[in-house]
């Protein structure tokens, strides 16, 4: 629910190829501190960690490199198009990530209280939907659109693409979570201009 006395956090997520990280790096331009989920993923699965440790429990010693990383080809492999499978990756991975993630908002409003904080975190409906945020703002564009972008833009098959896609929540779901939904399908400078309208209703407080 929005409180416009409040200092926003916002929530901004999408689907895979939806455009969510260039609204991030708009919102960024504009002052916003973006706390990356995807970022504080590969932290907390770093060599040594315990996520890791856990992971390679539960998937085996396929998933770590010689160098002890992790393998996400290999871990990818074993839990997209697996929804069981997937969800006991989640079940591992989102605690850690949920722990750090509010760190770093509180850290974000105590270096600058008036900050506009915004989490930029794909699997929102997934690990998130239900936290009380100012505001959720879901990037959105039509599957085959973001098919298309994953295979000429990142070099997929059209299935690996789609088995992508297919292992997120679906669009409803995602867009039932939406405050603000921001339309990627469209020009460059129309969503810049959503954005711009979104960043006037945050930042004028």
């Amino acid at each position: 629910m929005w409180h416009p006395l409040r200092v926003p956090l916002l929530a901004l997520t999408g689907g895979i190829a939806s455009g969510k990280s260039t609204i991030a790096a708009l919102l960024a331009a504009r002052g916003a501190v973006v706390v990356d989920a995807d970022a504080i993923v590969r932290e907390v699965q770093a060599p040594g960690s315990p996520v890791l440790a856990e992971i390679e429990r539960e998937f085996g010693a396929g998933v770590i490199r010689p160098d002890g990383a992790l393998d996400r080809p290999a871990l990818g492999a074993l839990v997209f198009g697996h929804p069981e499978r997937l969800a006991a990756l989640n079940a591992l991975v989102h605690p850690a990530v949920r722990r750090e993630s509010e760190r770093r908002f509180g850290e974000a409003f105590a270096a600058e209280p008036t900050a506009v904080v915004v989490y930029d975190v794909p699997l929102l409906a997934e690990a998130r939907g239900g936290d009380a945020w100012d505001l959720v703002v879901v990037a959105h564009a039509p599957v085959e659109q973001r098919v298309q972008r994953l295979v000429h833009e990142r070099g997929m098959t059209d299935a690996e693409a789609r088995a992508r896609i297919g292992s997120q929540v679906g669009d409803d779901e995602r867009l039932a979570l939406a405050d603000v939904v921001i339309d990627t399908a469209t020009t460059m400078d129309e969503t810049l201009a959503q954005v711009d309208r979104l960043w006037e209703r945050v930042s004028e407080r």
